[in-house]
C-alpha cells in the first residue's frame, strides 16, 4: 500500500509559461505562439531525457530543453532568440519560470491527500520553488517541499530520495515517486527503492520498462483502486 508520494514538481505540477516565453520571444523580433511552444514540450523534454548522459546536471537539461522546445516550434537559433533567452533566464532566476499550474492539478492533488497520501515534492529546482509554489497558491495542497539547489544533491541522485524520506517521515517500501523523466525520475526512484511512476501525457514512452499515467488524476484513480 502506497502511503508516501512524491512528486517532481516540473512537467507534473508546473508548466512553463508559454504565453509569458512567446511574449518575451516577440519583444525580440522572433514570432512564435504560446500554442506552438506548448506542443513542442514534451517532445523537447523527450529528447533531453534520452540524451540526458550529455547533460548530466538540471541547470544544463533546463536550457537545452528550451533550445529543443523552440527548434520543434520551428524557430531557429538567433542573437534575437538568445537575447530573449537571457531574459527568461533572468525571470526564471529570480520568479521561476514554471509558474503555470496544468488543468486538474489542484483537485487531483486533493483527490490523493483524500486516500490519506503524505505529498512530497522531490524536484531538481534553482532555489526558488518554495518561493514559486506559495506564490501561485499550491502550497497548500503539499505537505513537504525539497528543493535540489537546498540539499545540495539532485535527482538521479538516490541521495535525494533519501534526504526526502528522512524529512518527511516515508519509508521506501510504501513510497512511490511520480516525475516527468525516465533517465532522472524512474531510474533515480528505483536506485533508492522507490515504486516509479511516469506521467506520460502524450504516450512518448511505450515500450518502456516502467509504470505510466496520462494525469494526476489518474494516478489517483489507480491508487484509490489499489489501496482498497
Amino acid at each position: 500500500m502506497i502511503r508516501t508520494l512524491f512528486l517532481d514538481a516540473g512537467g507534473v505540477l508546473v508548466t512553463p509559461n508559454w504565453q509569458r516565453i512567446s511574449d518575451t520571444l516577440a519583444a525580440c523580433g522572433v514570432a512564435v505562439g504560446a500554442d506552438a511552444l506548448e506542443a513542442a514540450d514534451p517532445l523537447a523534454r523527450r529528447d533531453v531525457d534520452l540524451d540526458a548522459v550529455n547533460h548530466d546536471s538540471d541547470h544544463q537539461r533546463g536550457w537545452v530543453y528550451v533550445s529543443l522546445m523552440l527548434r520543434y516550434a520551428g524557430v531557429s537559433r538567433s542573437p534575437a532568440t538568445d537575447a530573449a533567452l537571457a531574459e527568461l533566464k533572468a525571470y526564471h532566476a529570480t520568479w521561476n519560470l514554471w509558474e503555470c499550474i496544468p488543468e486538474g492539478v489542484p483537485e487531483a492533488l486533493d483527490d490523493l491527500r483524500r486516500l490519506g497520501l503524505k505529498l512530497v515534492v522531490v524536484s531538481n529546482a534553482n532555489g526558488r520553488l518554495r518561493f514559486l509554489l506559495d506564490r501561485i497558491g499550491l502550497s497548500t495542497h503539499l505537505d513537504v517541499v525539497l528543493d535540489s539547489s537546498e540539499e545540495g544533491v539532485e535527482k538521479p541522485d538516490p541521495r535525494f530520495f533519501e534526504i526526502a524520506m528522512t524529512r518527511s517521515g516515508a519509508v521506501a517500501s510504501t513510497t512511490m515517486h511520480v516525475g516527468d523523466l525516465y533517465t532522472v525520475d524512474v531510474r533515480g526512484a528505483r536506485a533508492a527503492g522507490l515504486r516509479p511512476m511516469l506521467l506520460d501525457p502524450k504516450d512518448l514512452y511505450a515500450g518502456f520498462d516502467c509504470d505510466r499515467v496520462r494525469s494526476l488524476r489518474e494516478l489517483a484513480g489507480r491508487l484509490a483502486a489499489e489501496n482498497g
